[in-house]
């Protein structure tokens, strides 16, 4: 099943167009990470896609349902967690959840039963009672996310979910994310300036440039786009590394680090024959590390000056 589907979508404002004709296919109960420097339009989709902004041109589904003709329809099925948490300080935990509970229609006892059970899941059912003005960044984005999910959504757009975040809650935060997509079939739509972030997390990921997407795929498929891999040896002294180097045509000596770095596709042919060559040559080296291209070198390859 497509939780998400878009053909030709299209924004501009005033004369700057700022989604130029983009298709989008999400299947249902994955994730999928929407990539781009500022200003790609990363915003503007999800805004689109959430009905919360008309898209110029172009046609979307939203698990089943028509983004014009069925607006409603998509809103009930969608949750939002904005890049700026909506929370009340003036409120505590429970009653940001009861709140969103009665904009969801629930009846007062299902309402609660549910703000329990994710006061419980959130690991937040201690500060309970405590209002959100003392909670910290990573408790905020907690109850924002466990706010977006009061009313069971199928289709989560989180948009840059764990900006601000120190590393300890952004891990947090992805494995609350893997654990609604495992345990519960939710499908996340993702944007965000981490890639560490859409590696770990991403079934897909498209990469946004100019308003047009400029690359799809999974995680390891994009880093084969690029050239990035290598093979790095270390030595134990300035002559072997001299030797190692007159051996291999395409390698950059460090003098410093007692480093060679040899580009190459990281094969387990390619290594042997490095090993080869070192060995005929009676070369020994202290360590070898296979490195290969990762998102950050596809990022800076795909948009903005390296693109051009």
């Amino acid at each position: 099943m497509v939780a998400i589907s878009a053909v030709g979508l299209t924004k501009s404002y005033g004369d700057k167009a700022v989604l130029r004709g983009i298709d989008l296919s999400i299947p249902a109960g994955t994730v999928f990470a929407l990539l781009g420097p500022n200003g790609a339009g990363k915003t503007t989709t999800v805004e689109i896609l959430s009905t919360l902004i008309p898209a110029d041109g172009g046609s979307v589904r939203v698990a089943g349902h028509d983004l014009v003709r069925e607006a409603d329809g998509v809103r009930r099925a969608i949750g939002v967690t904005g890049q700026f948490s909506a929370v009340d300080n003036l409120l505590t935990a429970e009653e940001n959840l009861m709140l969103m509970a009665d904009l969801n229609h629930l009846r007062r006892r299902e309402g609660r039963r549910r703000a329990e059970e994710l006061l419980r899941r959130f690991d937040l059912t201690e500060a309970a009672r405590k209002p959100v003005v003392t909670f910290s960044g990573g408790m905020r984005r907690k109850l924002d996310l466990a706010m977006t999910l009061v009313g069971d959504p199928e289709v989560i757009f989180l948009d840059e979910p764990t900006t601000g975040l120190d590393p300890r809650s952004r891990r947090i935060m992805w494995e609350i994310i893997r654990g609604l997509v495992a345990d519960h079939g939710v499908t996340i739509f993702l944007t965000t300036q981490y890639l560490e972030e859409a590696d770990r997390l991403a079934d897909r990921i498209a990469v946004l440039d100019g308003g047009r997407i400029v690359a799809e795929g999974t995680a390891e498929e994009l880093k084969r786009i690029v050239p990035g891999g290598r093979i790095r040896l270390q030595f134990a002294d300035s002559r072997q590394l001299d030797t190692a180097a007159s051996l291999f045509d395409y390698g950059t000596a460090d003098t410093e680090a007692l480093r060679l770095d040899i580009p190459g596709d990281n094969s387990v042919v390619t290594v042997k024959a490095v090993l080869d060559t070192l060995d005929n040559a009676s070369v020994q080296a202290q360590s070898l590390v296979v490195e290969t291209a990762d998102l950050d070198d596809v990022f800076l390859q795909l948009t903005g000056e390296g693109a051009r």
